[in-house]
């Protein structure tokens, strides 16, 4: 039996080598190293500014601040999406208005957002999920929240490096957030950036990443003179990155095209292979296969599966392949649900997705072999 996660990093000689420089150094935490990340993500986006932090989940709470959300305000934002999507609203003590998405896509589309502004015509705030690795329609979105007075935090846990109509993925909103979690497209171990075209919206995350302190103070602990004088201007957070974090970062993104290549062949084998099996609905996919990232290859079991999702997933962890679900929808969660008093029938799509929702194993360079025998055991658990 085959034992295939559903994940895996492929680190190289380069974040090996960056490493060693930070190692070298004899200083470990943000410095040298971690500017040079931000200069270097900030051009492959093309966005004027990057932050680089410990965690999306610290990018998108930075990101919302910046915007200006406050206590009582209201902020909309998908179901199916991770839960750092919608905290980070509720640790403004604002309220999170949550979306239902577009069926096979997991994307809010332009009409489901002018029905809910239709709905809910006082909400200033839009978070945008890119889900899987594939833009929403962000053109049509920037004119709807244009025309209402909305600014758009893009969360881009997913989508780098992913384009639409051949701009990247991060110049879209006022603000994108990236993750760089272990298991992303590419990686950091922990770590997250924001980008924004906004100089005011980055200066303010610059000096809330790292306990409101108006200035760069790593260089005071290694200069040869005295340096340090600083100011806390606000009580900001612990957000920063490390050097040893944007080491492996440097490394990642001069791959990230190859990476991103080596997982989109893994996709085509598995829609080639699973393209018959009616009781899978695969994901749509709306633009060129080389503008999606793919960090994830979702697909649902429908009501023609003979199991259920859970006992498809058990099936094929008893043969050795890793898999996950992308995700227990906002509405499905305790919190939120008791809260906002949140039901199943107002979200039929994410409840649909829910129910079935299984992401297969994808990470670059997989075997063909193992892909073989991961369809193979698909069709034997299913048929």
């Amino acid at each position: 039996m085959k034992n295939i996660p559903f994940s895996k990093v492929d680190i190289g000689a380069a974040e090996r080598n960056y490493l060693k420089e930070v190692l070298d150094s004899g200083w470990l935490t943000t410095a040298g190293k971690t500017l040079e990340f931000e200069k270097k993500f900030a051009e492959y986006v093309g966005a004027k500014y990057a932050c680089a932090v410990n965690s999306c989940t610290s990018a998108l709470h930075l990101g919302i601040d910046a915007l200006g959300v406050r206590a009582g305000d209201k902020v909309f934002v998908q179901s199916m999406t991770f839960t750092a999507s919608a905290e980070v609203i509720r640790y403004m003590n604002a309220d999170p208005i949550v979306l239902d998405i577009e069926y096979r896509t997991n994307l809010i589309t332009p009409e489901i957002l002018e029905n809910a502004i239709a709905q809910y015509p006082d909400v200033k705030y839009l978070v945008v999920v890119h889900y899987g690795g594939q833009a929403a329609q962000m053109e049509q979105i920037v004119a709807i929240c244009k025309q209402h007075g909305i600014k758009i935090l893009e969360d881009a846990a997913h989508a780098f490096p992913t384009k639409l109509n051949g701009k990247m993925v991060g110049t879209f909103g006022d603000i994108t957030c990236f993750s760089f979690y272990a298991n992303k497209t590419i990686t950091t171990g922990e770590g997250g950036m924001l980008v924004t075209e906004d100089e005011a919206i980055y200066k303010r995350a610059k000096v809330m990443r790292l306990h409101g302190i108006n200035r760069d103070i790593w260089d005071r602990f290694t200069s040869k003179k005295p340096s340090w004088e600083y100011d806390v201007i606000e009580a900001g957070f612990k957000y920063n990155m490390t050097d040893l974090a944007a080491a492996i970062g440097l490394g990642q993104l001069e791959q990230a095209e190859d990476l991103r290549m080596g997982r989109q062949k893994a996709v085509e084998f598995y829609f080639e292979a699973l393209k018959d099996l009616d009781m899978i609905d695969l994901p749509i996919v709306k633009c060129a296969f080389e503008d999606h990232a793919w960090h994830l290859f979702p697909i649902v079991l429908n009501d023609k599966a003979k199991i259920s999702r859970n006992q498809f997933i058990e099936a094929l962890a008893e043969n050795g392949i890793g898999t996950s679900v992308h995700y227990k929808p906002i509405h499905q969660l305790t919190y939120y649900k008791e809260k906002y008093h949140l039901k199943s029938e107002d979200y039929p799509n994410a409840e649909k997705t829910w129910r079935g929702n299984v992401s297969l194993p994808l990470y670059p360079y997989m075997l063909e072999d193992d892909l073989q025998y991961i369809v193979e055991k698909i069709k034997k658990i299913l048929i």
